[in-house]
């Protein structure tokens, strides 16, 4: 049970009206348990209930249970006739408005249902049980437990009831529900990012079918179709009526057309604007058409004409003009988000390069230096290729003069040659 503000909350629309005055209340009303389950309950007290309150209820068999009123009045009446209800068969009674002794006792059976379900998940596991017990739900007296289990088959679990009930001492209730029910009891985050459906307002769960997915032009992933409970997410039928309904306007059964430059197949499909791209083999620009222009070639091909080109649709979205640039003053006086980007591209690292000056890769110096020889194995190369004039200035070269750690090196070449121009 997640703690979400929607958590089955039903509103009530008719509380802001006056009633008659000879008017009786309905003395129905629906009670709110832990998970899902709501029951219904005669008020024959007739006592005063507001949405959200706590009261004492007959329970199936046994003394007492406790739940919430989460709904009262004439909307009872009306989610009787939903849920097909008769009037009639609802014989529970409400007892009480719930004390503190009550509710004590009631948050006593909740703090142990944790430990209840660990241990029972343990002795199933013992006796090698297929079968996952995924939630347990104590009744408000402490007499009674329900267990919520899923399994893929039948499972005999009458040496696991006999062994529960010598350690926990009360009567046990077994019931198997299915993947999607037990998603709503535990709960969760899906990936849009919000709560689970299931666990806030949802309640009925309707079939889910790989078509839905298709229709909407879905890639047929597992991984992104399938939810917590693993099994197809109950949205994919949320906007399932309304790509039915543009889907009466896309031609059927269509997956290329023949022309006399060569069949163009079929890529994408958009279903609400109505268009559909193609492209020939070995090409990769795609060319949109008009479902009309589709038709068009379809019944040209029926007919054995075989058109030159498909050709480019008209264009059929509307060029959204861009909104002006507003010049905004920089009030607060805060620096530009690229300043830092700036002062990493200005620091050096320590210590001296060779080849050029400060901050110049070694390759533009050699450029700008084409007499200076380079090192290495291109040494000889060089002088090779240089004239003799070249040679005798690098023979004729003044000695290097030492200079401090404090002094930056000059730009450009070294001191001989400086001399020798």
């Amino acid at each position: 049970m997640t703690s979400g503000c929607n958590k089955l909350d039903v509103y009530d629309w008719l509380s802001h009206m006056d009633m008659p005055t000879n008017y009786t209340p309905f003395n129905i009303v629906e009670v709110r348990f832990k998970g899902s389950r709501k029951d219904f309950f005669v008020n024959t007290g007739n006592l005063y209930l507001e949405m959200g309150e706590p009261v004492a209820v007959e329970p199936g068999t046994g003394s007492y249970d406790i739940g919430h009123v989460s709904l009262t009045g004439e909307l009872v009446r009306l989610q009787l006739k939903k849920n097909k209800v008769a009037e009639d068969s609802v014989t529970k009674k409400i007892y009480r408005k719930a004390t503190d002794a009550d509710i004590k006792k009631w948050q006593e059976a909740k703090d142990l249902e944790w430990e209840t379900m660990h241990r029972a998940r343990k002795f199933a596991l013992d006796l090698g049980l297929s079968m996952k017990i995924s939630d347990v739900d104590y009744q408000g007296d402490k007499s009674k437990a329900t267990f919520y289990y899923t399994a893929e088959g039948r499972v005999d679990f009458r040496e696991l009831i006999k062994r529960m009930a010598e350690a926990f001492r009360i009567r046990i209730e077994m019931r198997q529900i299915g993947m999607r029910q037990e998603a709503s009891r535990l709960g969760g985050i899906g990936s849009c990012g919000r709560e689970l459906c299931c666990s806030t307002w949802l309640t009925d769960f309707k079939t889910v079918s790989t078509s839905a997915a298709r229709y909407q032009n879905l890639s047929l992933n597992t991984l992104k179709l399938a939810g917590q409970c693993g099994k197809l997410k109950c949205c994919l039928n949320y906007e399932l009526d309304s790509y039915m309904d543009a889907l009466k306007d896309i031609p059927n059964n269509i997956e290329r057309i023949e022309t006399q430059k060569g069949t163009a197949w079929l890529q994408k499909t958009d279903i609400f604007k109505k268009i559909m791209w193609f492209s020939y083999p070995r090409e990769e620009n795609w060319i949109p058409l008009t479902t009309e222009r589709v038709r068009e070639l379809v019944k040209q091909n029926k007919e054995g004409v075989k058109p030159e080109d498909i050709g480019e649709a008209p264009t059929v979205e509307k060029e959204v003009e861009a909104p002006a640039t507003l010049d905004y003053e920089n009030v607060v006086g805060q620096d530009s988000l690229t300043r830092l980007d700036d002062k990493n591209r200005k620091q050096r690292p320590r210590g001296k390069r060779r080849g050029g000056s400060k901050g110049q890769p070694k390759a533009e110096a050699a450029q700008q230096r084409p007499n200076t020889p380079a090192k290495g194995k291109g040494r000889t190369a060089n002088k090779s290729e240089e004239s003799p004039a070249a040679d005798a200035t690098s023979r004729t070269r003044a000695p290097r003069k030492k200079r401090s750690r404090g002094n930056k090196p000059k730009q450009g070449g070294t001191d001989g040659e400086k001399k020798n121009d």
